[in-house]
């Protein structure tokens, strides 16, 4: 647990984030912003509460599984009534959060999305939770999800489909949706997600946010409904870098502060394989951040990571559909939950993940035990060296790339296929294609907004960096992010 009194950390991050003054609509304050308001005295937790609590509403976006109205608002007087008796404060105190519903919480469902587990209510918060309530989060809602994360739109059957902040037809993104639909329409200033080949920074991109994907093993896994052990790790969707980087400290520990990169010495790679096929306007405003960048100091270096993505390839699938069968059942049967894999599976509601469940993780299509051998023993360390080989032989601070090759899809129609530049497309594969074989290797990936196209919708740029460099990557996105023009809330 790690407790700071202010200034320090909270007051430089607050400052990094944007305008010292509180904003005239406090639901448009960051996490930073609002603490450093709470602590200051010149805001209440309880105002805060009360505002993003009238702001949901009915909830006719399905953001939320569970909106634990009554629950925040008892929090908040209780940080209140420790801000006025001069008690120690920690980094995020008073904050109200919002958590990813495949995360442990300590007196409410955690669903995963699924009906199996609609009544399960975990005992205790998952540790990255609990590191965030230690530090004065406030729990204000559990998010809707693609269920049990095994997706890209967060189309949920069971729960209703999640809508995106900029646009309610379209969908928010998966398998983390709702945490990036409520940051974006300013339900909460920052949430939890999690992410196993891009489902951080796909919602963050598609609703106009940011998203960190840490390094595998960063954050501590326990209290989440997993899908594969190699590959999951929970991730904070915020909307300002500050607010990533207050995230990253409370969960991690660590204490320096992180300042943004110099981008006169920063390099880039840009995989040109990343780059082909997108929709014309994800290419055009991908193209003018990189020109932006560049007219910034930032030097931009073609590199070619075909080999790496073909091997990520033969990789991803086998060991996410192997490991759920080991993971998930291993998880339900010490959580508490009463269930088995196969009583999870047979209430699945959505048609796609009822499909791979049925065929792909208990059928006659499951993965051999050989074939994930060879993909855990083989395959991915020649992606992770790969990697490696490429960000030292090239002297690169991290990659870049558009998140996603377009921008969100209508939600009625897409859960199979999308139109890309007039070809009928895979919509998971599609939407996947850039952000999985980095969570293959294993490397932090970091999506910032950079823009919304000429129908309004939001369009993000990904970063990844070496093994580990998160909080380097971090410092990054905080030039980067004062360089690109700032995206316009929702309306």
């Amino acid at each position: 647990m790690i407790r700071h009194t202010l200034p320090g950390l909270l007051a430089a991050a607050a400052l990094l984030a944007a305008p010292a003054a509180i904003a005239q609509d406090i639901t448009e304050l960051s996490a930073s912003e609002a603490a450093k308001a709470i602590a200051d005295r010149k805001l209440t937790a309880s105002e805060l509460v009360n505002a993003l609590i009238a702001r949901t509403g009915d909830d006719p976006g399905n953001v939320y599984i569970s909106f634990d109205s009554a629950g925040a608002a008892a929090a908040a007087a209780a940080a209140d009534e420790r801000v006025a008796a001069g008690g120690e404060l920690g980094l995020l105190h008073g904050v109200p959060i919002v958590v990813k519903d495949n995360i442990a919480s300590r007196g409410l469902p955690t669903t995963g999305g699924t009906p199996a587990l609609k009544s399960w209510v975990p005992a205790e918060d998952a540790p990255v939770l609990a590191r965030l309530r230690a530090a004065g989060a406030i729990l204000i809602g559990k998010t809707n999800l693609h269920e049990l994360a095994f997706g890209i739109t967060s189309n949920n059957a069971a729960f209703g489909a999640v809508a995106n902040a900029y646009d309610p037809g379209r969908f928010a993104g998966g398998s983390s949706g709702g945490t990036g639909a409520a940051v974006g329409a300013r339900l909460a200033p920052a949430g939890l997600g999690t992410d196993t080949g891009g489902s951080v920074r796909i919602p963050a991109a598609l609703n106009g946010v940011s998203g960190l994907r840490p390094s595998v093993g960063r954050y501590p896994a326990g209290g989440i409904i997993p899908i594969s052990a190699t590959r999951d790790t929970a991730g904070p969707i915020a909307r300002t870098v500050a607010d990533l980087i207050l995230f990253d400290t409370v969960i991690t520990g660590t204490e320096q502060n992180v300042a943004p990169a110099d981008l006169t010495s920063v390099r880039l790679g840009v995989p040109t394989v990343l780059t082909e096929n997108l929709s014309p306007e994800t290419e055009r405003l991908f193209k003018e951040a990189l020109g932006t960048l560049e007219k910034a100091g930032a030097t931009l270096i073609e590199v070619d990571i075909s080999s790496e993505l073909d091997l990520a390839a033969q990789a991803g699938f086998p060991i996410a559909l192997w490991e759920v069968r080991r993971d998930l059942a291993a998880f339900l049967e010490t959580s508490g939950s009463g269930l088995t894999l196969e009583d999870v599976a047979a209430g699945i509601a959505s048609p796609d993940v009822k499909f791979v469940f049925e065929n792909l993780v208990l059928g006659d299509q499951a993965i051999p035990d050989d074939v994930y051998a060879a993909a855990i023993t083989d395959l991915r360390p020649l992606v992770q060296a790969g990697y490696a080989e490429v960000f030292a032989e090239n002297r690169l601070d991290a990659l870049a790339f558009p998140t996603t090759p377009l921008a969100a899809q209508p939600i009625s129609g897409s859960d199979m296929t999308v139109s890309l530049n007039g070809e009928d497309v895979p919509t998971f594969q599609t939407f996947i294609r850039n952000t999985d074989p980095g969570s293959i290797a294993g490397v932090p990936g970091l999506s910032l907004p950079i823009g919304l196209t000429a129908g309004g919708l939001p369009v993000g740029l990904e970063l990844d960096g070496p093994a580990f460099s998160d909080r380097h990557l971090l410092a990054l996105g905080l030039a980067i992010e004062a360089a690109l023009p700032k995206t316009r809330a929702p309306e």
